[in-house]
């Protein structure tokens, strides 16, 4: 049977969660109740940081992350933030939100396929991928201020 192959910007690209592959294509609903798909931000740099309440490294980055995405929003970064929805409940998100005043789209992931698209190992992951689509670095596990700065070094324009 055949099976719909989701389309990146680069058609001959293979698709993967791998440095030089082309970022897998997702849509999923909003914490605002709209829907998001990776393809909107096509052209734009993206930073996806996969995320939980419950975990400990992802409240210590995400403070890291608001702050970089207010310093680069006006270079064009996107951040999307992918609860582990599968794995809580709706009221811990809100909370997590609030808390740390997001200001990028929270999407959530209801069944984990996104999870499994990127082949997530565990949270927190943020997978940085270029203007063109294309994976770039891939950071399983806490992100350090550093490792940040460094990944959005190689997906933003250069100063």
């Amino acid at each position: 049977t055949p099976v719909e192959v989701p389309r990146t910007a680069q058609p001959s690209l293979e698709v993967g969660n791998r440095p030089g592959l082309g970022a897998p294509q997702f849509t999923l609903k909003t914490l605002a109740g709209s829907e998001a798909s990776l393809s909107d931000y096509a052209g734009r740099p993206v930073l996806i940081n996969f995320w939980a309440s419950w975990c400990k490294p992802c409240r210590g980055e995400m403070t890291d992350i608001v702050a970089a995405y207010q310093v680069h929003k006006e270079a064009g970064l996107e951040v999307l933030a992918i609860n582990l929805t599968d794995q809580e409940g709706m009221k811990a998100v809100r909370k997590f939100v609030a808390e740390f005043q997001m200001p990028f789209p929270v999407l959530l992931d209801e069944k984990g396929r996104v999870r499994r698209l990127y082949a997530l190992i565990g949270v927190p992951t943020s997978v940085f991928i270029g203007s063109d689509g294309v994976v770039r670095v891939v950071n399983p596990g806490p992100i350090t201020k550093e490792t940040l700065e460094r990944g959005l070094a190689e997906i933003l324009p250069a100063r």
